[in-house]
């Protein structure tokens, strides 16, 4: 069950605003280490009762609810949490923990599996075990606190838990008492074959066969081994106001950043990634969400161009699509700007095109439209006709419609950049879903299109979520009027930006 938080809440003291002026002097020192944020050692970051920016331990807990809902009566859900990833010897990637056991616990730390056991057919009776790694002063010197296994029950609500270093034994002894086990071995889940192989406490030659997967069928051969990710993206294709609140204040963030790199000059792709990236940070974004695209000319013409090391010409145009991320939770804009700042009558009328289009499909996301993400493509394919029809290009066949707008419209949007794939494009949009909007145009060098309009790419991306009879654009701060964004170019944004200080969210 759930549990409150005992650790006493110390507020700091010594944090000080007096006339704009921030001051920070004797700090209090907590005897409190753990391995992410928490508000007692975070309390600019994270509110009392919140575990992760802007999710409290009770909406965690309300979602382990909601899956056990899904879940037979006597049976398990397994996930096996990231292992940090190295690049080369000793030097490793940014973390990045399974999102369904982000999504379930709020845990952040690597080396890690948590076990939902529903016991019997009563969901709020739902036992979380989680298998952490345990405090080690030495491994802690050098890698960073962990919050280690009495911390993950007492700050994050685990009902039972262990080292993982007991893993083999302590998943048997749970799996041998339940009919069911939900667990993913599709060759692309992640935790698929998560072998955790220094978990277990065994040294003999067969150690590196022994999968969480196998470990399953070895000890419960006669039980029903079951699907769990296609039932944990119902549950996170439909957003809380928490998580909308999150996204929504990740798109103000994005936005207004982009609004201060159109109100500057940029001469080199990888300068305007840099400037776009450290302003989403300085805004109170925890990182960018995803490696960004900077394509400036036909380097657009590439969708998911990342290069980002060339120079940028005044005769042509910038895509980008870049945007950062809080708590996990992704926003995703593109937008599409001349170098000089402004447009040519060539640049402007494609430009004009794909906006058009962009506004025309944003208005169908409304759940009572009865409207699936494929059928706004298919309305987007018609709408393109229509505009391009306006501009001289009405003799392109469906092929050319293909090869110049060789996207689809969109996408779901969360705690993953493409969230929840298992969610079908051919349903409809339902209210709390985030969906990105982002028809383009990329016109090649060939004779067959106006010479005005080759090496030409344009992409324009919001992020929207679906409401039952209207929606909200959640990057709507990001200028993309021709007009607004020369007149950004020529006199500047005067968007005021919080400096460094992170804080709660206060939507």
């Amino acid at each position: 069950m759930f549990k409150n938080n005992i650790l006493t809440s110390i507020i700091c003291r010594n944090f000080h605003v007096q006339s704009g002026l921030k001051k920070f002097v004797n700090r209090q020192r907590l005897p409190i280490n753990c391995g992410q944020p928490i508000h007692e050692t975070r309390p600019y970051l994270l509110k009392a009762g919140e575990l992760t920016p802007g999710i409290t331990a009770l909406e965690y807990f309300k979602r382990r609810v909601k899956l056990a809902d899904k879940l037979a009566a006597k049976s398990c859900a397994i996930i096996a949490g990231s292992q940090v990833k190295y690049a080369s010897g000793a030097v490793f990637y940014p973390f990045q923990q399974n999102n369904d056991m982000y999504y379930l616990t709020g845990w952040n730390e690597p080396d890690s599996v948590m076990i939902i056991e529903k016991p019997n057919n009563n969901p709020e009776d739902v036992v979380l075990h989680m298998m952490v790694p345990p405090k080690d002063p030495f491994a802690e010197k050098w890698e960073g606190f962990r919050t280690g296994v009495d911390g993950v029950k007492e700050i994050f609500n685990a009902d039972e838990a262990t080292s993982n270093k007991n893993l083999e034994r302590y998943i048997c002894n749970i799996i041998r008492r339940c009919d069911y086990v939900y667990f993913d071995h599709t060759k692309d889940a992640k935790n698929s074959t998560a072998f955790f192989s220094s978990f277990f406490s065994m040294n003999d030659n067969n150690q590196k066969e022994l999968t969480i997967l196998n470990l399953i069928k070895n000890t419960t051969p006669s039980r029903q081994l079951r699907p769990l990710k296609g039932i944990v993206a119902e549950l996170r294709s439909t957003k809380s106001p928490a998580e909308l609140r999150i996204m929504r204040r990740a798109g103000q963030i994005s936005g207004r950043a982009y609004n201060q790199a159109y109100a500057r000059r940029f001469r080199n792709e990888r300068t305007l990634g840099s400037f776009l990236e450290y302003k989403f940070i300085e805004g109170g974004c925890d990182r960018s969400a995803y490696i960004p695209v900077i394509g400036t000319g036909d380097n657009a013409l590439c969708i998911h161009y990342t290069r980002n090391d060339d120079v940028m010409f005044d005769d042509e145009m910038v895509l980008v699509d870049a945007a950062g991320a809080i708590g996990g939770y992704c926003s995703d804009i593109s937008r599409t700007w001349p170098v000089s700042g402004k447009f040519t009558d060539a640049q402007k009328d494609l430009y004009e095109v794909v906006l058009a289009v962009q506004k025309k499909c944003i208005e169908l996301c409304a759940a009572h439209n009865v409207i699936s993400l494929h059928q706004i493509h298919e309305k987007s394919l018609q709408f393109f006709k229509q505009e391009l029809k306006n501009i001289g290009l009405s003799s392109l066949s469906n092929w050319d419609i293909n090869e110049i707008y060789p996207h689809y419209i969109g996408h779901n949007l969360g705690l993953d950049v493409h969230d929840v794939p298992e969610i079908s494009r051919h349903q409809p949009l339902q209210e709390g879903q985030v969906i990105t909007i982002e028809p383009g145009l990329y016109i090649p060098n060939d004779p067959k299109y106006p010479e005005y309009f080759r090496n030409i790419g344009i992409r324009i991306e919001d992020d929207i979520a679906i409401g039952l009879n209207s929606y909200t654009n959640l990057t709507v701060e990001a200028a993309k009027e021709v007009i607004d964004i020369e007149n950004i170019v020529q006199h500047g944004v005067s968007t005021k930006i919080d400096h460094d200080i992170p804080r709660p969210l206060d939507f």
